[in-house]
């Protein structure tokens, strides 16, 4: 079976490393699927998204000279595809990553603030406490 830049195959996973997954496609030939290509969030560690044995549906990205062959996940889905494609979707997108990034950004602040006020009255009472002290 001649495998082209692509085309959307079934596979099953052989292997897992920290980088990627190695999948067996039709024909016997072997692809990977780079760690960034797994899933549409950051993925930290692949054996929470995949394991060995597991039959998954990959699009072929790219066959390289040397028979290597890149694959993804996430682009064989059709939702996500779609949705990039198309640019009325992208503001829906981008809002739902700003909420969530505010959010963050609210209890990173919140949190930061809380701190500071907590640092400041012990430092501003050891200073004010030693002076009244020795005077």
């Amino acid at each position: 079976m001649s495998i082209e830049a692509g085309s959307k195959l079934q596979g099953k996973v052989t292997g897992i490393t920290n980088f990627g997954a190695f999948v067996e496609l039709p024909g016997g030939s072997t692809g990977l699927v780079h760690i960034s290509e797994v899933a549409d969030n950051y993925v930290k560690d692949i054996n929470e998204h995949l394991t060995v044995g597991d039959e998954i549906t990959v699009k072929v990205i790219n066959v390289e000279k040397d028979g290597k062959i890149g694959l993804s996940i996430k682009k064989a889905k059709d939702n996500p595809n779609s949705g990039r494609r198309k640019s009325n979707n992208n503001p829906k997108v981008s809002r739902d990553r700003t909420e969530t990034f505010e959010a963050k950004m609210n209890r990173f602040l919140k949190d930061s603030e809380d701190r500071l006020a907590s640092l400041k009255k012990n430092t501003e009472s050891k200073r004010g406490g030693r002076g009244a002290k020795k005077g």
